[in-house]
């Protein structure tokens, strides 16, 4: 509403200077520059043709209307005002309506990008045999969805597989690599009885997707050779009990209710971590670590390097592990309020500056799995029939 108001002030700001000001100021071809005022504010084409018109009629007007003493003006003025607002209106009306096409296109490729971005990360379901789940992505190139962070939660016959990972680099760049990985797990975790197997179909998926970048022509691709993924392997039982791969990943932090005060908030740190995947093979014995089981309300929370790199202006780096405990609070966990405290915190600290992408990923053990374990290795039709 703004943006369209300014330019009838603009109109009524001309007829009051030329109705208060001596009668030799010319100040009517100021006038001509409320259809351009238009067509840049609000862009709409009506608008342009409104503002024209009653521009036209202002410079046509009577001198006799405007000057106190029935000076007339010189009789080329206003033929001179009114071919200059023409030239304006016309000159906005063609501008406006490419603007307004231009528009319609950005809206498109928006919905486009949207729905692509959505495939690529897609959102996760707020519970998930017996786990609820929440995540959040945050992007360092602005107007991106998606960036160089990944992460997944799927339930499989084996229990819930998670990932999390992150791509060398940020935005944009990011996105064909965190397809490929994404892509084989979703494949992978639903085949590969161990955990291992999981990892070095990844690797495997990353080594055909990087030689392809590799083989082609992008532009993008100019540090192909320097390409590896950081990647973190969750398998959570139906006992609670989680088993873990790590590749150069943070490792989570796990919260723990507590009926009084914030909930506690400890990094674990259980097993060896290997080479990010893409640097090195793969070692012939991964080195797998199991925490033990998970008791009913602790809650894990994966994150990327870029929530504990992220500074503010003064180069302090952001406290997330302050902030989970302050998201988390007292009593029962809720894991999406968790992520949108942490989320809020860090767009706090660093001033919606990011300098690289961030992933959070919160799961919260319940013991309470809503369908059962049969379930899973059953085809769709077979269930149904049962």
């Amino acid at each position: 509403m703004t943006a369209r108001a300014v330019p009838c002030l603009w109109v009524l700001g001309v007829i009051c200077w030329e109705l208060l000001t001596p009668h030799h100021t010319e100040v009517v071809p100021l006038i001509a520059a409320a259809p351009a005022i238009a067509c840049a504010s609000g862009g709409r084409r009506v608008c342009v043709l409104l503002l024209g018109g009653a521009s036209l009629l202002f410079a046509l007007a009577p001198p006799t209307a405007l000057e106190p003493d029935g000076e007339v003006e010189e009789p080329h003025a206003p033929l001179v005002t009114c071919c200059a607002i023409l030239g304006v209106v016309v000159g906005g009306y063609l501008a406006a309506g490419r603007k307004m096409r231009l528009v319609r296109e950005l809206e498109e490729l928006r919905a486009v990008a949207a729905a692509a971005q959505d495939v690529v990360l897609r959102p996760l379901p707020a519970r998930l045999d017996g786990i609820e789940l929440a995540g959040g992505h945050l992007s360092a190139s602005r107007g991106a969805a998606v960036g160089g962070d990944l992460y997944e939660a799927l339930a499989t016959p084996y229990g819930v597989r998670v990932i999390i990972g992150d791509v060398r680099g940020h935005g944009l760049a990011a996105i064909g690599t965190v397809a490929a990985v994404l892509g084989s797990f979703r494949e992978a975790a639903h085949e590969e009885p161990r955990l291992g197997g999981v990892l070095r179909r990844l690797d495997r998926a990353l080594e055909r997707h990087l030689r392809a970048r590799a083989d082609g022509e992008c532009p993008l691709d100019s540090h192909v050779d320097e390409e590896f993924v950081t990647v973190l392997l969750l398998d959570v039982g139906r006992d609670g009990e989680v088993t873990a791969l790590n590749c150069g990943h943070p490792w989570p932090y796990r919260l723990r209710e507590q009926p009084v005060g914030p909930a506690l908030a400890r990094q674990t740190a259980p097993g060896e971590v290997l080479p990010p995947l893409g640097l090195f093979p793969l070692p012939a014995e991964l080195p797998t670590a199991r925490w033990g089981s998970l008791a009913t309300g602790d809650t894990l929370v994966l994150h990327t390097d870029g929530a504990e790199d992220a500074r503010d202006a003064q180069g302090t780096f952001f406290p997330l592990r302050r902030a989970l405990s302050e998201a988390a609070g007292a009593g029962p966990l809720v894991p999406a309020a968790v992520v949108a405290g942490v989320r809020s915190a860090l767009l706090h600290h660093t001033g919606g500056r990011l300098s690289d992408d961030v992933a959070l990923l919160a799961l919260r053990y319940d013991h309470c799995p809503l369908s059962s374990p049969t379930a899973l290795t059953r085809p769709a039709a077979d269930a149904h029939r049962a």
